[in-house]
């Protein structure tokens, strides 16, 4: 049984809301298919290819975060602050990577909805997670984090 005290306490697991977010695009474009690639552009190689990438990142970011010996899951307490592997350039590897796979998804099924979900789905990671993670390392590390922060954007 995990401390729930010290943890994020996000709103939402993010595979969840990820999964939630490709399901809802998947069935909007079953509904009412929006495509919105150009005829002349391989949807499917683009955005096979951007979705690789995609988990590429994610795979790194996890296997960081799990080599350096804290959790993964954000239900569970974060251990240590991780600065290398894909932390070296951004603090949020695994949603980065969220975003890219659904970027992916979307060009490769050639479904706008895909790309519409990224709106609630970024709104939800960004202030539902990000923010309550961000609070809850601050007040767990401190001036570490604050150093890594100002270091290591968020995002890009």
């Amino acid at each position: 049984m995990t401390n729930r005290a010290d943890t994020a306490q996000v709103v939402v697991r993010p595979p969840i809301a990820w999964a939630l977010a490709v399901l809802v695009g998947l069935a909007l474009d079953w509904l009412m298919p929006l495509p919105f690639m150009p005829a002349a552009v391989s949807a499917g190689w683009l955005g096979g290819t951007a979705f690789a990438i995609a988990l590429g990142l994610f795979v790194w970011a996890i296997a960081t975060l799990t080599r350096a010996g804290s959790n993964v899951p954000t239900n569970m307490p974060t251990t240590t602050i991780v600065d290398d592997g894909p932390y070296r350039f951004t603090r949020n590897p695994i949603y980065l990577a969220m975003f890219l796979g659904l970027v992916g998804l979307a060009t490769a099924f050639d479904s706008l909805w895909l790309l519409v979900v990224l709106v609630p789905f970024g709104l939800v990671i960004r202030y539902g997670v990000v923010a309550r993670e961000e609070a809850y390392l601050e007040r767990k590390f401190g001036e570490l984090y604050r150093q890594y922060c100002s270091r290591v954007r968020r995002w890009l």
